[in-house]
């Protein structure tokens, strides 16, 4: 339908202009449709808005997603007809259902205003994560708005995993995700053949979902094992977050029929690129490589080629892999295991770099001046081969002047390896200019022995290799993103908002407190920052300083709506480096494909859909990946039961301080009734605990000794207790701990 045929009553829109900028056949906009269902006055059904909008018959599915997207998003709710209503007029709130372990809950509004507390009794009909509409009642004891579930719109707990526990002849399932509180029932089946004890590990299927007047009831259906089998922590967290991990039938055919080597048909309309020396540089264990990197001078300058593993030419839309990577949106990297993206035949085949073989490659070829700016750039198909497969710590030896190369090969492409790092001295000077933060951060690593048990957990030290690869891509996005901004080609960004006006209040009270204030007034910027992270790093207390300024930025996610990256102090930045293992990447690719041939990409997907999803796979993997370290970490506690340990002060809570440990980087909890014989009050802009009596301070980034009482791993908690030997002492200059385990990433 052309924009030319549609008619006054779609010309009408107040938005239509704005609308035709984003989108060649312009839908009404949001606001349009609100608009009608106020002058209208009543419910109205997907049929009297097609009407009343003049919707034709091949744009319904698309209006269909954008009130999808709109009833997502609370601006629209349907009642118990599937009617369309606003949510203001019918007093209703729609959210999704969080869960506490002590059973009460909330409700998390979609139009972002303040969480509704519900009592047992309401969470009694619901389990955390179902989607529901709830009216006000009131305002309970702690000033938050309280409600009543009118009703449930959505259930999404079909299948659970949690411990049977069978007393009395009674068999419950006691959900490992500690957000659902209720246990499910389950009733006695006669052709059951699955063999049950006390203690295990299950699946159960919901039958019956919780309501009013009865609790949910379900039937097992998987029997795991117990719970301290190997390996056991990584199955209950692949399923208590939904991560799927078994590739469907029809994908692993299509895996079947991936070539094994690059075919001379696919050279077509390729650069040739195989004798240019390009080298990998991962760490030790990785075994996907989708990045190969070569740097030559270029007059005063450099050219710095990035070439990227061509997913897109093997992974096209609509095909099972295509539909199965969307859904697990990035590879989960837990320790000793991984959850690819994609099988491993594409991931650790035909789509790695791997050494002196061919391989198919986007690429971005880059002009760098002198002084770290980039000039012109240009992406294009090619065939290459990685001429060396190098690792992080042998690059770094040969840098450092401790180590030389091995072999021929090695010997061949140490200049360009000394290229790179003097393109990095330049792109990491501009980093600097440009204002970027810089967080000091120390990443860690399990080690397992040959049972599998985790013997210990050491920091991860990156070098300046890691630093290298780092400004590499950090480029490579920088220009993908360029790329399609300047060619209006709607794609997923990186983006990376500044801090909301609470956090930016909250923390310039906090560093009021110290003396210290951020500049940039209402709107700082990410080189405000960094000037006020250069100025306390000489600080005693710096640690606490910078964890504070930290935890008042937001999380970066994916969306099409270009705002920019603060902590990189980007104006528009993209994931273009890592198609094995993230979705968008991959979408970024076949968007730049697109431009290339002078057409333009649309998924099968709204854009701002497939953005929240990547974004929410995103925080799946991450939640997933924490629950595992956190149950290796308990285990490994458990055998240090009585053991005194030094320690900064990692968070504050009305319920007590959490205690991070020098030297094994474990964090537990010191329990508020544990500090002293006082009432604590707690302050969440001073991120303290202050005793009314003794006047006794906690606070974030303070040094204390503890004794480990407690490591449960029913419950993944450890516990300690203070030990009162040595007075409290500020915060050491000790670099910050950041928990989890080392990981690729990259951009």
């Amino acid at each position: 339908m052309s924009r030319k045929k549609l008619s006054k009553i779609r010309r009408a829109d107040p938005f239509f202009e704005r609308e035709s900028k984003r989108y060649e056949f312009p839908l009404p906009s949001r606001e349009y449709v609100t608009q009608t269902l106020t002058d209208e006055g009543r419910p109205l059904s997907f049929a009297n808005l097609v009407d009343l909008l003049d919707i034709a018959s091949v744009e319904r599915e698309m209006f269909q997603r954008r009130l999808g997207a709109m009833e997502r998003e609370g601006q629209l709710l349907r009642n118990r007809k599937g009617d369309y209503i606003l949510p203001e007029r019918a007093s209703l709130t729609a959210g999704r259902i969080q869960g506490h372990q002590d059973g009460y809950g909330f409700l998390v509004p979609d139009d972002g205003s303040a969480d509704i507390f519900l009592d047992q009794r309401q969470m009694g009909k619901v389990l955390h994560g179902d989607r529901a509409l709830v009216r006000i009642n009131g305002i309970d004891r702690k000033g938050r708005p309280e409600g009543s579930i009118v009703e449930v719109t959505e259930r999404v707990n079909t299948r659970l995993v949690g411990r049977v526990f069978v007393e009395h002849g009674v068999v419950i399932v006691a959900p490992e995700n500690k957000r659902i509180a209720q246990d499910i029932l389950v009733p006695p089946e006669k052709k059951s053949k699955l063999k049950i004890e006390s203690g295990q590990v299950v699946m159960v299927e919901i039958i019956e979902q919780p309501s009013k007047f009865s609790q949910p009831i379900g039937r097992i259906v998987e029997v795991l094992g117990n719970y301290a089998d190997p390996g056991m922590e990584i199955e209950i967290a692949l399923r208590k977050h939904d991560l799927p991990f078994e590739f469907s039938k029809a994908a692993l055919e299509e895996n079947k029929k991936m070539p094994d080597k690059v075919r001379k048909t696919d050279f077509k309309g390729r650069e040739d690129l195989r004798e240019l020396p390009l080298v990998t540089i991962d760490g030790e264990t990785a075994r996907d490589f989708d990045d190969a990197v070569f740097c030559e001078k270029q007059g005063r300058g450099w050219r710095l080629v990035v070439a990227i593993a061509d997913v897109s030419h093997y992974v096209r839309p609509g095909m099972a892999l295509d539909k199965e990577a969307l859904e697990r949106g990035n590879s989960v990297y837990f320790p000793r295991r991984v959850i690819p993206m994609l099988p491993e035949k594409l991931s650790n085949g035909i789509c790695s770099l791997n050494p002196d073989v061919e391989r198919l490659a986007m690429v971005c070829d880059m002009s760098i001046s002198a002084a770290g700016k980039i000039g012109k750039y240009r992406f294009y198909p090619a065939v290459f081969r990685s001429h060396a497969r190098l690792t992080y710590n042998k690059v770094w030896s040969w840098l450092s002047g401790e180590g030389k190369p091995e072999s021929e090969a090695e010997q061949a492409v140490l200049p360009h390896v000394h290229n790179l790092y003097k393109l990095y001295a330049a792109l990491h000077k501009a980093r600097g200019q440009r204002g970027a933060i810089d967080f000091e951060t120390t990443e860690t690593m399990m080690l397992f022995n040959d049972q599998g048990k985790i013997e210990n957990i050491v920091p991860v030290v990156r070098n300046d290799a890691h630093r290298i690869i780092e400004e590499c891509m950090l480029a490579a996005n920088v220009c993908a993103s360029d790329f399609l901004a300047e060619h209006k080609q709607t794609c997923l960004y990186r983006i990376h908002e500044g801090p909301s006006e609470d956090k930016l209040r909250n923390l310039r009270t906090f560093l009021g407190e110290f003396g210290m204030a951020l500049s940039g007034g209402d709107d700082p910027r990410a080189k405000d920052y960094a000037a006020l992270l250069e100025k306390i790093k000489p600080r005693p207390d710096f640690q606490l300083l910078q964890t504070v300024m930290l935890r008042s930025l937001r999380q970066a996610m994916y969306s099409p709506d270009n705002v920019g990256h603060f902590g990189l102090a980007y104006e528009h930045y993209t994931h273009f480096t890592s198609p094995i293992r993230r979705y968008p990447d991959l979408l970024v690719h076949r968007a730049i494909k697109a431009v290339l041939a002078g057409e333009n990409y649309e998924p099968n997907k709204p854009w701002d859909d497939i953005g929240l999803q990547c974004s929410a796979t995103e925080r799946r993997a991450d939640e997933a990946t924490r629950d595992v370290e956190n149950w290796l970490k308990t285990f490994f506690m458990k055998e240090r039961i009585g053991e005194v340990f030094a320690g900064t002060i990692s968070a504050v809570t009305a319920f007590g301080i959490f205690v991070a440990l020098d030297e094994v980087y474990v964090e537990g909890l010191v329990h508020v009734s544990e500090l002293g014989q006082d009432y604590f009050q707690f302050d969440n802009i001073k991120h303290q605990m202050l005793g009314e009596r003794s006047g006794e301070r906690f606070r974030l980034g303070d040094r204390v000794r503890v004794k480990l009482v407690r490591a449960d791993l029913e419950s993944n908690k450890i516990d300690f207790v203070l030990v009162r030997d040595e007075p409290k002492t500020p915060a050491a200059t000790k670099p910050g701990q950041k928990k989890g385990v080392a990981r690729r990433r990259r951009g």
